[in-house]
């Protein structure tokens, strides 16, 4: 993880670019980006006729694109986006592209420490994945849900590893799909291979697999479970034991399954986006107790607060011991927290984020066409054109607010007593 200590936590206020003039400087402005530490704004801008460049705190970079797309800061502060010239597309870092190009790049990925940096790619009809600049060595027909490792290190897909027409259906129901590891497949194929997961050390591999147009499991370096269900979701492996966990469905209901084995009395309309606390005392997911009502689940049991639209974005606190989620009413969201919403409704809530202690709920909210940000309910007194998550200190005791106001992008370090009281 990024090492926050470094940053600056004592200057209340700084305003670092007045972004209202850029409009004055090039053709158009795309969405501003804000860097983790706020001391950088960016954004895409228009500079010519089918020339685009980034601009940060004012400045364009030395080298533009034909096209942009998905500009983005990494969590050590580098910045990061897709860019095209002479109709190939590469990863630029703070002005420097990639040596490597391809017909086109998605999905880009970054480990939790920033120095990691990963794509899915396609290059003449091939399909796979690029690492910090490297694509894998072999390419396939197809690939999806693209994911990376823990620490970023290792990536893997959903591949096409046997070409079939549209009119082959039999040869389709024999499995011609399979997962791939840094470019290299499983030697068994399925049907249908969907969401997959690392094992935290990056060694394994678990993906959710359709193994008949009835049958679907989940398979760990290329072996099936045992059992096979109606249907099952994405898998996760437990940080200690390195058993499996997915949610299956049995007799019409949900429940989460270990290795193949229900592991939950508890069985349920809907149950997903499981995840295990720090210490893997505790294990939550979005469940739905009945239909059209949704709630957080720890260790099978249900909580008591119910929405009836959404329940997602959920979080463990850094102890372990308290568990946020987000929840949806009609078309107005909110947070609940150990099983308690927050009083205030608004249009939009981002992911709620801890304080390193534990002891405080922050996030993002949109009401009425306004963004600012809101601390164990309580809402900053400023109404910002644009927010950004808020981060805590280290110590807990502040927060770092970016923001957009009269078109002033300015970075605040606000004790959290101020909005909560």
């Amino acid at each position: 993880m990024v090492d926050k200590k470094s940053w600056d936590w004592e200057t209340q206020e700084k305003t670092i670019s007045d972004t209202g003039t850029w409009k004055d400087k090039f053709e158009w402005v795309e969405e501003f980006e804000a860097s983790p530490d706020g001391e950088k704004v960016a954004a895409v801008v228009k500079t010519g006729e089918e020339e685009f460049n980034v601009c940060v705190n004012g400045e364009p970079w030395e080298t533009p694109f034909e096209k942009i797309r998905n500009l983005r800061f990494s969590p050590d502060g580098r910045l990061a986006c897709f860019g095209s010239a002479d109709m190939e597309w590469t990863v630029a870092v703070d002005g420097e592209a990639w040596e490597n190009k391809f017909g086109f790049i998605w999905n880009m990925k970054f480990s939790p420490d920033g120095k990691n940096i990963a794509a899915a790619i396609q290059q003449d009809m091939r399909y796979g994945a690029v690492l910090n600049g490297e694509p894998w060595e072999n390419l396939f027909a197809n690939m999806t849900n693209f994911t990376t490792s823990a620490d970023g290190s290792r990536t893997a897909g959903s591949v096409q590893t046997v070409d079939f027409k549209e009119a082959e259906v039999f040869k389709f129901q024999q499995g011609c799909y399979s997962a791939a590891v840094d470019g290299q497949a499983w030697d068994k194929t399925f049907v249908n291979v969907w969401n997959m997961a690392f094992s935290p050390d990056g060694s394994r591999l678990a993906a959710e697999v359709r193994t008949s147009l009835h049958d679907y499991t989940i398979v760990v370096d290329g072996v099936p479970w045992s059992a096979s269900f109606p249907c099952v979701w994405e898998p996760i492996f437990h940080p200690k034991t390195g058993t499996v966990i997915a949610p299956v469905r049995i007799a019409g209901k949900w429940t989460l399954a270990q290795d193949g084995n229900p592991m939950w009395d508890s069985r349920f309309v809907q149950c997903w986006h499981q995840m295990f606390n720090p210490d893997a005392s505790k294990l939550a997911a979005i469940v739905a107790p009945k239909y059209g009502k949704w709630t957080m689940a720890v260790n099978g049991q249900a909580w008591h607060t119910k929405f009836g639209d959404m329940v997602a974005d959920a979080v463990f606190s850094p102890d372990g011991n308290r568990l946020a989620a987000l929840g949806k009413e009609g078309e107005q969201w909110t947070v609940m927290v150990d099983d308690r919403p927050w009083d205030g409704m608004y249009d939009i809530v981002w992911k709620p984020v801890f304080s390193p202690d534990s002891r405080n709920v922050a996030a993002k909210v949109e009401k009425d066409g306004k963004y600012t940000v809101a601390i164990d309910g309580k809402l900053f007194k400023r109404q910002c054109e644009a927010v950004w998550d808020p981060i805590f200190s280290p110590d807990g005791k502040k927060v770092l607010i970016r923001s957009i106001e009269h078109g002033k992008y300015t970075r605040r370090v606000v004790p959290v007593t101020d909005i909560t009281g």
